[in-house]
């Protein structure tokens, strides 16, 4: 599934939907649960804060005068509530495309269950979307419908999702964008012709941890994206055009120092190292750099990430647990 810039596609869109992928995608997934799906929230037993910087395809000058290159700030927080039996969370993302940019918040509570010698999360989200358009230059002076003017509007819209977690494996599935939000935009022609359907994603991950020695951890990673155009029912929803497919493998060292490599299909190889500090090991950074290696029109040679995150002290007990001794038992 190749990353179209929304940019081109609000230029070209009179009374049209876009069908392409609106999201923005991180090389850091397998440490970015809570940006994939709401299930996620609190499931770790213990607080987490997570911030990524992404700048893709560095250095693409594209007809735009920002460039076109996409950049993406994303900050995501998640913690266990026992007084609502699971989690809650909080994703924020800004994802700026040559002229445009899409402001997302999502709110997540995950619902826990005790399954195996895991728990599972059941997840649901509120998600607000703001999209701006930016301004263009047409090429003639004549009014055209099809080319947008400076302009926003913004969304209400809803996600759902499941995820497992045990100490080896965890899988999750979920979509969002349920309810395809139709965004309107003035035109130069002062109509409101031009418009994009919020498509809903679909992200399909897993991981497992494979104890290679006492102090060196294997984890195979997978991401599987899926951009659902059409109503639900439509026959054309799931066309392998339509995904995008991922696979890495990372080694970590005494949960302190780790590195890996991973695949995108159809476009890049990424690299990625990190290490840990602080007290357990609780403050983690991490840089991924990927290489285009594939399909490189309209784009440029690397990708480049950072980030940054902290594991919050899990909690213990609400109270004390009583110290009995032989001398206070007469």
């Amino acid at each position: 599934m190749k990353r179209t810039l929304l940019s081109i596609l609000l230029s070209s869109a009179t009374f049209s939907v876009a069908f392409a992928q609106q999201q923005p995608q991180f090389s850091h997934y397998g440490f970015n649960g809570m940006y994939l799906n709401p299930a996620y929230a609190g499931i770790k037993g213990q607080g987490e804060i997570t911030t990524l910087g992404r700048y893709q395809y560095l250095g693409y000058n594209a007809t735009f005068d920002d460039g076109g290159s996409p950049q993406t700030y994303t900050l995501s927080a998640s913690l266990p509530v026992a007084a609502v039996g699971g989690g809650i969370g909080l994703s924020v993302f800004r994802d700026r495309i040559a002229q445009s940019s899409i402001t997302n918040v999502q709110l997540s509570y995950s619902k826990h269950l005790k399954v195996g010698e895991g728990k599972l999360g059941i997840g649901v989200q509120g998600i607000f979307n703001h999209l701006s358009k930016g301004q263009y230059r047409p090429a003639d002076e004549k009014p055209d419908a099809a080319v947008p003017r400076d302009g926003s509007d913004q969304k209400f819209d809803a996600g759902i999702g499941v995820w497992y977690e045990s100490d080896k494996l965890y899988a999750g599935l979920s979509t969002n964008n349920l309810l395809r939000a139709e965004y309107r935009f003035k035109s130069e022609g002062g109509t409101n012709s031009a418009k994009v359907i919020g498509e809903n994603h679909a992200y399909l991950t897993a991981g497992y941890n494979i104890e290679a020695s006492p102090s060196v951890v294997v984890t195979p990673t997978a991401l599987v994206k899926m951009v659902l155009p059409g109503k639900f029912g439509d026959n054309n929803k799931f066309t392998f055009k339509n995904n995008s497919y991922e696979a890495g493998v990372r080694a970590t060292l005494n949960d302190k120092f780790w590195g890996g490599v991973g695949y995108r299909y159809d476009e890049s190889i990424t690299g990625m190292l990190g290490m840990s500090f602080a007290k357990d090991n609780a403050l983690r950074f991490g840089y991924a750099f990927d290489f285009i290696a594939f399909n490189q029109e309209a784009r440029a040679f690397s990708s480049h990430e950072i980030m940054l995150s902290y594991r919050l002290p899990k909690p213990g007990p609400a109270t004390r647990p009583a110290i009995r001794t032989p001398r206070y038992s007469f």
